[in-house]
């Protein structure tokens, strides 16, 4: 199973950008999909969760008025739409997986996860 994640860049405060996370090798149809990021001397956080088998959305505080998770059932892909960026957005962006639907108390955390893509980084310049 691999997880390949895209879309990261350089931009500016309040521009957007899409990341997307492609599955291959098994999918997640039943499973859960989510982004957390890192930026430089930080733990990793949690940022967005998606469950496939009810669509169900979870979003930390500091995105949910600006990033918007989906899903893409022929392309086997989850997506973060990222708008209003800002500085502190400013990151590496990591998608994760798990087999099965995660139960809301556990979908933010890091160590729920059985597969990890390899990041992606996400400049937000002021």
């Amino acid at each position: 199973v691999q997880l390949q994640a895209s879309g990261g860049g350089l931009v500016q405060a309040g521009a957007s950008l899409r990341l997307g996370c492609t599955a291959t090798g098994s999918t997640f149809r039943s499973g859960t999909m989510g982004w957390f990021r890192q930026a430089q001397g930080k733990e990793r956080e949690f940022v967005a969760a998606l469950r496939w088998g009810d669509n169900r959305k979870t979003y930390s505080d500091s995105v949910k008025d600006r990033f918007s998770i989906s899903r893409s059932y022929a392309e086997s892909t989850v997506y973060l739409q990222m708008n209003s960026l800002k500085p502190e957005d400013t990151a590496v962006y990591y998608c994760a997986a798990h087999p099965r639907g995660l139960i809301t108390s556990a979908i933010h955390l890091p160590r729920g996860y059985d597969y990890w893509g390899r990041g992606t980084q996400v400049t937000v310049s002021s």
